[in-house]
């Protein structure tokens, strides 16, 4: 069995190793590195960077540690990034070694599908080669979305792209999108020294999350000083020699050193020869797929951003399992009711299931339980008391809809209830399990019995 996979970013590589694991003969085709967005330009580079600006943080606060410390702390912005790139190097360096472990075939060049069963590769020197397959899954990712006002020039109106690589500190910086990466390149460019504001079109940070988790988010950017105009929208951006001037949909205008983009992404569909193949495809360009990833061409499956809806690296790398096991005979199914979250603010966000608001849509009874970081010894023991645990149940059977985390490690945290939610346990499953002391995740179990009301440290209501 030949499989080829076009794109090795955390769908297609983990694909192309399951594939290989399974027996199959497998080639990847990657036009950039392997890793993709997230690895390169996304997920990994903005965490390390993230990594230190809480650093500089901490630094900066050391004596409410009751540290003394000389002189002031100062971000070296060569110095950040030269690491960045060395822990993407590191990761990049792993992948290529696990692809030789498992035998699997990288061909650096782009991939165009001329048949069913057979793709043509550009190579990096402008020669072409031919490649006969069984299988073909096509992992191509996404990039971030531009539109005519935002002309990205890498100097004055940035993508998330550029914003990983600065060379130098914005004295201020607009932000266009309070969604995720706009949010989290706020915080970052705000610990390095930015006057930061943000601007959203939506009526709240992170409309995606739960409102509270927004509301207590939005808290947080106002005690840093990061401004944010939700309800607003830019109408277009004036570059001069020292900066650029937005024009907002009110009228105002912002003066800032850059802008920063940050209005989502759209998918890499295009030149593929999917039109000429006869896959099917939606308004946006993404590529409508069944539970077992495959297209409506039978043997050619699609994984990852590419497919639409939820761009999330950890579920391109599940969809890739799945994609992979179909392609060799199996017969696996993707299911997208349990799949955790992570927002890295500060403090960190993370979700997994229903918000509350859409709950009341779905007309559910429904219970809620909630614990602030506040009032966990660990917490004031890290110094990072920000925050709250959510847990959202059915009335009728206990069975867990939701969990809303924002403080510190919630990414990590997050996973409890995912583990919970995906075995079937119920709110009192969590209650009734012994939860070590003194932890974070104290907090979840003490949300848990906050449903029933049975919540040791908290107020009597």
């Amino acid at each position: 069995m030949k499989i080829t996979i076009i794109g090795a970013g955390p769908g297609g590589y983990v694909a192309a190793i399951r594939a290989a694991q399974s027996g199959a003969e497998v080639t990847v085709i990657e036009e950039k590195e392997v890793g993709g967005t997230c690895l390169n330009w996304g997920c990994i580079p903005t965490k390390t960077l993230i990594a230190s600006a809480e650093a500089l943080h901490k630094v900066k606060n050391a004596e409410d540690f009751g540290l003394d410390f000389s002189g002031s702390a100062v971000p070296n912005i060569q110095k950040i990034v030269e690491r960045k790139n060395k822990v993407v190097s590191t990761q990049v360096k792993g992948i290529r070694g696990l692809f030789k472990s498992w035998g699997v075939n990288l061909i650096e060049g782009r991939g165009h599908i001329v048949g069913p069963k057979k793709i043509r590769v550009t190579l990096k020197d402008g020669s072409t080669k031919e490649i006969e397959t069984d299988k073909i899954i096509i992992a191509t990712g996404s990039k971030p979305a531009q539109i005519p006002v935002f002309p990205f020039d890498g100097e004055k109106i940035l993508s998330s792209d550029h914003a990983i690589n600065p060379t130098s500190v914005p004295k201020k910086l607009l932000i266009v999108g309070a969604g995720v990466i706009g949010c989290e390149f706020a915080f970052i460019y705000n610990e390095f020294g930015s006057e930061v504001t943000m601007v959203e079109m939506m009526p709240r940070a992170v409309s995606t999350e739960d409102e509270e988790i927004s509301a207590l988010l939005e808290r947080e950017l106002k005690k840093n000083k990061i401004k944010l105009l939700t309800n607003t929208g830019v109408q277009k951006v004036d570059v001069k020699a020292d900066g650029v001037t937005a024009t907002l949909t009110d009228g105002k205008t912002i003066e800032a050193e850059k802008v920063l983009v940050s209005i989502g992404r759209s998918v890499n569909s295009k030149d593929l020869g999917l039109e000429e193949l006869g896959v099917n495809m939606g308004k946006r360009g993404e590529i409508p797929v069944d539970s077992r990833m495959q297209t409506n061409i039978e043997g050619i499956y699609a994984i990852g951003d590419v497919v639409g809806g939820i761009m999330l690296a950890h579920l391109a790398s599940k969809e890739g399992l799945v994609a992979a096991e179909n392609a060799v005979g199996g017969n696996a199914e993707i299911k997208l009711d349990v799949i955790p979250a992570a927002i890295f603010t500060s403090p960190e966000i993370a979700s997994v299931g229903l918000r509350e608001h859409q709950v009341k849509d779905k007309g559910i009874n429904y219970k809620v339980g909630r614990f602030q970081f506040r009032a966990l010894g660990k917490a004031h023991a890290m110094g990072e008391i920000s925050g709250m645990f959510k847990i959202i149940s059915d009335a009728a059977t206990d069975k867990i809809l939701g969990a809303h985390i924002i403080g510190p490690h919630a990414s990590d945290l997050i996973h409890e209830v995912a583990v919970a939610m995906e075995g079937g346990l119920t709110v009192k499953d969590i209650a009734h399990t012994i939860h070590a002391h003194p932890t974070l995740a104290e907090g979840i179990m003490e949300a848990a019995e906050d449903v029933h009301g049975m919540a040791v440290h908290c107020p009597k209501k």
